[in-house]
């Protein structure tokens, strides 16, 4: 039996959104939401960090091809959200309130089964240098 080890690759995007929430009444959502709840969104430059979990491949040497994951990345989420608005502009996140925890959720979503070796393991999302969240899968 092989060892586990945990791969990641970061990418960065940049992303405008705004949080609000139509059911809540506006003064609900400028005291929820509070500078987030501007009308026109506001941007953040997200870093974004994929881990895959998995066994060394004893004729690679991988447990997935770096440039590989890159691909899958880029191709279901960065080209997706990149330079987008959340809100209005990403098919998989209409419907949602774009906070940091449902944008990291989505992007499980996008990727959990896209991974061709190993399996998903974790999507860590930076909304800034001092906030950022993990999701694990479930």
């Amino acid at each position: 039996m092989g060892r586990k080890v945990f791969v990641s690759r970061r990418e960065v995007f940049s992303a405008s959104h705004r949080l609000f929430n139509p059911a809540l009444s506006d003064e609900e959502n400028e005291r929820v939401y509070d500078k987030c709840n501007n009308i026109y969104g506001h941007g953040h430059n997200y870093v974004l960090e994929v881990v895959v979990e998995g066994e060394i491949d004893e004729k690679t040497g991988y447990v997935i091809d770096l440039k590989k994951l890159k691909e899958i990345i880029k191709e279901h989420v960065i080209k997706k959200v990149d330079h987008k608005h959340l809100n209005f502009d990403v098919d998989f996140m209409k419907g949602v309130i774009p906070t940091a925890e449902n944008i990291a959720v989505k992007i499980w979503d996008q990727l959990v089964d896209k991974i061709p070796n190993g399996k998903l393991y974790k999507i860590k999302l930076h909304e800034t240098e001092n906030n950022s969240i993990e999701y694990f899968g479930g």
